[in-house]
């Protein structure tokens, strides 16, 4: 179980969390706290690396397999906070959750009086790769703060402020409109520092007073009420974060052959006929090309306009065969016309 006996495997923390049992840094603490145990023995460092045959045990539990990677959308209310256990008492996000939700972590925090969307993971490896920098995804909010703001005011929040020494990236602001002493902001950044747009808009004179996030790079709030959790569908998760691990959906059917097929059947063949049912087709005649345009009717203006259709008999150098009509002659042809004498001398 050393790094040396399995130079492939994984650091125990990451085995850890993919599990959905904590966060790669709640792992940390677990492991720190003396409370996991591989194969038997319990370790005190997570510089540890494991590889699929060893046994794993967090307070003696053995460790569940790794699940597919899953996402939710999930619209937070005021008067929560985004944490698993709140030393004030106060209430938290996973005692609003539906009890049939398995164990989620979130994706960054949302404060007690912010709401809007807030993404939940039950991996650790995803939670940790949606909330890096380097993601670089824009996250919009709706904020109403407490003012007149104009584009002189909003001006350092778009060029990047600094506010008690730290640097504060440039936000995209929008100011949306003027409602009576309030006025609505769009803000996008791509960063989640502690508190940052409350903290920004005192910086600059404006008191927030109502906080919505509306998206998360591609995920949207959109008509998702208060309370209320939407899974992501696995399809979305492959094209959006390149999961392979993610499984298919159930409407995601494999392309094949339908249940009941005869072996040999191509895929996509019509089913047989039932017993009694008319065919409009003489046994042993072949099946017609859907894509064949069908043969012009003589009542068709196209057809006196020059359409000449192929014999139907055999061709000349088999014998029979009619021989086709004459363009635009209909019937019999004319008899042919009598040989004229010499012409007589004046």
């Amino acid at each position: 179980m050393s790094t040396e006996s399995h130079p492939a495997g994984e650091r125990i923390a990451k085995v850890i969390a993919r599990s959905g049992r904590a966060s790669r840094r709640e792992a940390e603490a677990l492991i720190a706290a003396g409370r996991v145990a591989v194969n038997g023995k319990v370790i005190a460092r997570a510089a540890l690396n494991v590889g699929p045959k060893d046994h794993i045990t967090v307070d003696g539990t053995p460790l569940a397999a790794p699940e597919p990677a899953r996402l939710w959308l999930y619209h937070k209310p005021t008067g929560l906070v985004t944490t698993t256990r709140d030393e004030q008492g106060r209430a938290t996000i996973y005692d609003a959750l539906p009890p049939d939700m398995p164990r989620v972590m979130s994706v960054g925090r949302l404060d007690l009086n912010s709401e809007g969307l807030l993404l939940l993971t039950n991996d650790g490896a995803l939670k940790r790769q949606l909330e890096l920098p380097s993601t670089g995804w824009l996250r919009k909010y709706r904020v109403r703060v407490n003012g007149r703001p104009d584009d002189a005011r909003l001006a350092p929040l778009r060029q990047g402020i600094e506010i008690e020494g730290e640097k504060f990236q440039p936000m995209s602001v929008t100011l949306d409109r003027q409602q009576g002493a309030n006025a609505w902001l769009t803000i996008g950044l791509r960063e989640g520092k502690n508190r940052e747009i409350r903290r920004a808009m005192e910086a600059v004179g404006l008191t927030v007073n109502r906080l919505i996030r509306v998206s998360y790079g591609p995920f949207q709030l959109g008509q998702l009420k208060p309370g209320q959790v939407e899974e992501v569908r696995r399809r979305v998760l492959r094209d959006q974060l390149g999961l392979n691990d993610a499984q298919p959906d159930e409407d995601e059917k494999p392309a094949g052959k339908k249940p009941g097929a005869k072996p040999g059947a191509k895929s996509g063949a019509k089913p047989a006929a039932k017993p009694g049912a008319k065919s409009g087709a003489k046994p042993g005649a072949k099946p017609r090309s859907i894509s064949r345009p069908a043969r012009a009717p003589r009542s068709d203006p196209g057809f006196a306009a020059g359409f000449t259709p192929k014999p139907r008999g055999r061709s000349a150098k088999g014998g029979t065969g009619a021989k086709p009509a004459s363009p635009g002659k209909a019937g019999p042809s004319p008899a042919p016309a009598k040989p004229r004498g010499p012409r007589p001398k004046r």
